[in-house]
């Protein structure tokens, strides 16, 4: 955390904007929100060395595992925002991102806390406005109720569409979506998750 978190860190301070530098090169760039311990993250570096990813994570633990996969594999186009991922979203410029991954977020499942789920009307319209035409939003989930809440949203948005044309779609995890641990320990207790992708369709 002390050594290598400064160096891969997307930092706000001083009335600087960090993401100035980050977009003006000349590739994609992918956002994951939670990145839990970052095998996801950190396998879809590995793949896309050609792509920019962002990860936000607000535990400690998980950016600590992630830092040690970025020194143990030499990944060097990873770019960590550790904190609430809301501020990071709300800055990030127009069609500035190509995908975004959210993987089995937090369901809060008591009713009286469901205003604290990522996925939401504010999560639609910021990830409308930040994807590019055409760009992803990935979100996985082991739990059915938050999977229907965000079928919800994401249907209740005129800028996405879901992808699914078959039940495989949502079923079958794709080739290039690596596995997560909590995925592992959601198959290992029983619970199937279920795959999302939505497009941001094309601005007029």
């Amino acid at each position: 955390m002390q050594e290598l978190l400064p160096e891969f860190s997307i930092k706000f301070e001083d009335g600087n904007n960090p993401l100035d530098e980050l977009f003006s090169q000349d590739r994609e760039t992918w956002l994951e929100v939670g990145f839990g311990g970052g095998e996801h993250l950190a396998a879809q570096a590995i793949k896309n060395p050609d792509v920019t990813l962002i990860g936000a994570e607000p535990f400690v633990n998980g950016v600590a595992k992630t830092l040690s996969l970025i020194d143990q594999d030499n990944i060097e186009n990873i770019r960590i925002h550790f904190g609430d991922a809301r501020p990071l979203i709300e800055a990030l410029p127009d069609e500035s991102i190509s995908k975004i991954f959210v993987l089995h977020p937090d369901p809060w499942p008591k009713r009286r806390h469901h205003k604290r789920r990522m996925i939401n009307s504010w999560f639609t319209e910021e990830a409308a406005r930040i994807l590019k035409n055409n760009g992803e939003a990935r979100i996985a989930s082991d739990i059915p109720d938050y999977i229907q809440w965000t079928l919800m949203h994401f249907q209740n948005s005129s800028e996405f569409q879901w992808r699914a044309k078959e039940m495989n779609d949502w079923k079958v995890r794709p080739d290039d979506w690596p596995q997560t641990r909590y995925e592992i320990k959601a198959l290992r207790d029983g619970r199937r998750p279920t795959y999302l992708s939505f497009e941001r369709l094309a601005r007029l």
